[in-house]
């Protein structure tokens, strides 16, 4: 074999060589992904963030505090009338994400109506301490101590509904689970132990433990 056939068999290995690491990342670059990382996921949170850079909602009028402290209410949620609903206490963007939420329950026929948002790390432990039943996240276990998260009800008649067995109420959570991962936030409707009416705007907080 010539010295120059030979140099041209060199030459061409060695760019089989090169080429083919790049011609497998290309030919697998669908396989590949990051764990905990979704590109549906980016792509969604990327077009809510296009939206809530828009228009900027207001917060609904403040509710009269007897709205949060009938019997109806003190039998769901009996620490309820000392809870904080003050929306300037919460994260800005969650605060835009939760308002686009009761925007289009509203277009649904849902009035919905803020519980408590902001928690303080000691309202959070003297509501662990109540049980499980309550909630199994103690102080800076939960995104409400960051005002990343709010729970939430309807109004009906000028009245909260809280109750699970309300029919229309159910039908209401529902909704309202959809409309919230809608944009991008997580519902508490889909844990093992279910809260309907909670949301949260999920962020790198070292949270660790159950967040309701």
């Amino acid at each position: 074999m010539s010295t120059t056939r030979r140099y041209r068999w060199w030459l061409l290995a060695a760019f089989l060589i090169v080429s083919l690491p790049v011609v497998l990342i290309i030919a697998l670059r669908d396989e590949i992904s990051l764990q905990g990382y979704s590109e549906t996921a980016r792509q969604q949170d990327s077009v809510v963030s296009t939206l809530l850079a828009g228009e900027q909602l207001v917060p609904p009028p403040t509710l009269p505090p007897e709205v949060f402290s009938t019997r109806e209410v003190l039998a769901e949620r009996p620490s309820l009338a000392s809870a904080s609903r003050d929306w300037k206490l919460l994260d800005q963007d969650f605060e835009q994400r939760l308002l686009r939420v009761f925007q289009r329950m509203r277009e649904q026929g849902y009035e919905m109506a803020l519980l408590e948002g902001y928690r303080s790390p000691e309202r959070q432990n003297q509501l662990a301490s109540q049980g499980s039943h309550v909630t199994n996240a103690r102080a800076f276990q939960s995104y409400h101590q960051f005002g990343l998260a709010a729970d939430c009800a309807f109004l009906r008649d000028g009245k909260l509904v809280i109750s699970e067995r309300d029919p229309w109420a159910m039908r209401g959570y529902e909704l309202y689970g959809q409309a919230a991962e809608a944009f991008g936030l997580t519902w508490g409707g889909r844990w093992k132990m279910m809260d309907l009416g909670h949301v949260e705007l999920r962020r790198a907080k070292g949270i660790t433990a159950p967040t309701n």
